[in-house]
């Protein structure tokens, strides 16, 4: 049962919701230890719902590193969790541009053992019971912790980033090549995220030598992510994730393509989000969300005096013209011609991401004119 990467229920209370640095004893005692202790618990850098997540660093080489700890008292918080896990640990190698899965440690109480894809054990299968049945399927009197180790990313996420400095056109050229990058890796390792958006994309700046490149984006949070089974086919087959068609209505509304909404779609969602992002980061358009009364990063329809999420626009009139570019007085015609591709109502008239790529490099590097 006992790994050499155990992690020591702590006694005390929880810390600040704010984040912050953590006080002595609480870095003592959250901790992932046994006889050799292999992380130390820094600070609190986030926290929602689904989890909690620190700063940390491994003691062998002082690396810093983030761990993501998810309390699994609710089939809901399961289900997000064991998404992420598998998406995550079926990838077989790394890319710059997509946060990486050290390790993943499972807790009951005091005793811990590391998570592997497929495992056998009793408490993985009483997860994954407990997310297939929709119902706890343990001892709810036991703790059960989920504690993932990641990529730390030291510069917030894009949206803090962005609107925290001028517009920038090697800034935005930079972010759009790493994300299409980062997305056509997602679908070729049959992953289709299924919440891209600005919150969901981190910045790591520490390997920054000079004050002249730009910083890595990350694309992290795979909560509602699906891995895609091959089903037969070629898994090297690049197109076979835009022939997975999925049913569960999920993600973030003003980020979600028309037939998300309805409940019938497949990677291509995953396009017509990143067209949102796109076209949102290049003319810096905005909206507050409702509930957090944050500014977000997002293109939107206005009807009257209300803003409307694309997609819905689209569910509703998929003959609807976007107009782009919708603040700038013009906008380099490739660029514009394939935010509108991104953003077609019709998901078959979307580039995949292997094109899309393909193109956003083409504008990049060929066609000096395109203006951001």
């Amino acid at each position: 049962m006992a790994s050499s990467q155990m992690i020591a229920p702590s006694p005390v209370p929880p810390p600040p919701r704010q984040p912050g640095r953590l006080r002595t004893k609480e870095t003592l005692t959250l901790k992932m230890v046994s006889s050799q202790p292999k992380y130390d618990l820094i600070r609190e850098v986030g926290r929602g719902s689904y989890g909690v997540v620190y700063e940390a660093v491994i003691r062998k080489t002082s690396a810093r590193v983030a761990v993501k700890k998810i309390r699994c008292h609710a089939p809901e918080n399961v289900e997000l969790a064991l998404r992420e896990f598998w998406a995550l640990s079926s990838i077989k190698s790394q890319h710059p541009n997509v946060i990486h899965l050290e390790e993943c440690i499972l807790q009951k109480d005091g005793m811990v053992q590391k998570m592997s894809h497929g495992s056998n054990s009793s408490l993985y299968l009483q997860l994954v019971e407990t997310s297939l049945k929709g119902e706890i399927a343990f001892d709810p009197r036991s703790a059960y912790y989920l504690w993932f180790v990641m990529d730390f990313c030291d510069g917030g996420d894009m949206n803090e980033y962005l609107l925290s400095r001028k517009p920038n056109r090697k800034t935005n050229t930079s972010f759009m090549l790493q994300l299409s990058s980062a997305l056509a890796f997602l679908h070729k390792n049959q992953i289709i995220h299924r919440d891209l958006k600005p919150d969901n994309i981190l910045i790591s700046q520490s390997r920054l030598d000079t004050s002249d490149l730009e910083p890595t984006l990350k694309v992290a949070d795979f909560g509602l992510s699906k891995v895609c089974s091959a089903s037969g086919q070629n898994p090297e087959e690049p197109v076979s994730v835009n022939k997975c068609f999925l049913s569960t209505a999920c993600g973030t509304d003003f980020y979600m393509a028309p037939e998300v909404w309805e409940g019938h779609y497949t990677a291509k969602a995953d396009i017509f989000a990143l067209g949102i992002i796109i076209w949102a980061m290049l003319e810096r358009i905005t909206f507050i969300d409702t509930e957090t009364k944050k500014e977000l990063l997002g293109s939107y329809v206005k009807q009257g005096t209300e803003i409307v999420p694309v997609g819905e626009a689209l569910l509703e009139n998929p003959k609807m013209e976007l107009l782009i570019p919708v603040k700038k007085k013009s906008m380099n015609g490739r660029m514009k011609q394939l935010i509108k591709e991104m953003l077609a109502a019709n998901p078959q008239d979307r580039p995949d991401a292997f094109e899309l790529e393909l193109r956003l490099v083409q504008i990049a590097f060929k066609d000096s004119s395109w203006e951001t």
